[in-house]
Parts: C-alpha cells; structure tokens; sequence
C-alpha cells in the first residue's frame, strides 16, 4: 500500500459538499472514491483536508489515500480525470510519505469569497459570486476586518449550535480588494469553524451597508453568539484556494 497525495479543483454547483451524505452520490469524496475503487479495483478511501459545504468550490483541496496500484502518479491523474465527471479536476498526484494525513497535517488555509458589485448581470460567472442589493463601503469592512484577525474565540460565527469542541481560531489575514466589478474577501487562517468564512463574510458586508460599526466587532467577539453576527453569505462566492503543509511532512 502507498500513500499518495492529490490536488483537486471542483465547481461545487450541483454537489452536497465534500464529505460521504446519506441517501446520495453527489459529493466529492464519493466521486473521487468510486473512481479509484474501479481503478485499483478495491475500496479507497479518501481523506480531504476539509468539509467545503454543499455548493463551496475549490481550486486547492488536497486530500490522501492508501492504495495498492503499479500505476504512476500521472497515471493515476490521467485515470481519474479521464472517468471524473467534467466538475472535478485532478490537478496533481504524487507520492506522499507514509504518514501524510491531508487533514491532520494541514497547517492552513485560503479561502477567498467573491461578491461582483458592477451594474450589468455577471452572466458568465453568476455561479461564482454573491450580488449584494448595493455596494457596501470597502474601507469600512476594511477597519471591521482588522479587529476580526488575530487569535479569537469565533463562536459568533460558528454555523453549528451543537459546537462541543473549542471555537477559538486564528486568522491571521482577512484582506478586502476590489478589481473591476468583482470584490474579493481572501481569509488565511490555521482552521475555519463551519459556515465561519460565509458568515465572517456576511457581517464584514453589514457592516459596509452602513448596519453595523467596524468598532462593533469587538463586542461581537465578546458575545460569543451566533445570533448576534450577520447573515450567512450564500455557498456559491466560496472558493478553497489553497491548504498548506510544511515540506517535511508532504514528503
């Protein structure tokens, strides 16, 4: 059995998430499992790095899997884009060290959520992006944004009720820039909370709607409350950028 480590970019439109959900095929892991199983022609399984919610895309999941195979790492690339469906793409495979664990492993994350803020409809990219009723005051969620980094205890803005373990995180970058029509929110943090960045998202665009002050940010830390912070921004301006790992550990 070799471990081996896999690079992947899906649109996530028409699927429930990444992780195995009852009663359907439609979710990654499921996909990416049923091929390597007819390839190697065992079960496979497949730990991603994380759980993108149904409808989050990504262009840089990582994810592992032991499996026995004499097929090379572009091989087994070739393999699985090849019966994938067209929304998911292996962009890379290579032998990992036997004790790479994509989510275990992971040492942080860019997540990067797309609003478009320009007058005519975005009809070739409506998929890919939230569309506010108005365009928010960047500067404001800028100053919002600043009081949000740092190390922090984010059940404010932690989608399950349930939560038993700890909600503290760091985000050591929250960064606002707009290009054209299209307003780009990129987080890097060392973990996420569930629903974390859609709802960072969604508070971060009140408070630039002019519904909350960037000094309020403070007091919502503090409330440690999920009702007290913003709505939760829709899936679709979700994007996985990229997960790192140290060398050491990959190898």
């Amino acid at each position: 059995m070799q471990n081996y480590k896999m690079t992947i970019a899906y649109d996530g439109s028409r699927f429930y998430g990444w992780e195995h959900q009852p009663n359907t095929e439609l979710t990654i892991q499921g996909k990416l499992e049923a091929v390597l199983s007819l390839m190697t022609g065992a079960p496979v399984e497949v730990i991603g790095a994380g759980r993108t919610d149904a409808g989050v895309h990504a262009k840089g999941m990582v994810a592992n899997c032991q499996m026995e195979t004499k097929r090379s790492p572009d091989s087994i690339k070739a393999y699985l884009n090849r019966y994938l469906p067209d929304d998911i793409c292996v962009r890379d495979v290579r032998v990992a060290g036997e004790r790479f664990h994509a989510r275990y492993n992971a040492m942080g994350k860019t997540y990067q959520y797309t609003c478009y803020v320009g007058d005519l409809k975005p009809v070739f990219n409506r998929k890919y992006v939230y569309i506010p009723e108005e365009v928010p005051n960047v500067e404001r969620m800028r100053k919002a944004a600043e009081y949000l980094m740092g190390t922090h205890d984010f059940a404010s803005f932690c989608g399950n009720p349930r939560m038993k373990k700890s909600t503290v995180r760091k985000v050591d970058k929250i960064e606002i820039t707009q290009s054209g029509s299209f307003l780009h929110l990129t987080y890097h943090g060392t973990g996420f909370l569930q629903y974390m960045v859609r709802i960072l998202t969604g508070t971060l665009l009140e408070v630039g709607f002019g519904k909350r002050t960037p000094e309020s940010m403070e007091d919502l830390l503090e409330a440690r409350d999920r009702s007290q912070a913003g709505f939760t921004a829709p899936a679709k301006g979700l994007c996985l950028l990229k997960v790192d790992y140290s060398n050491q550990v990959t190898g």
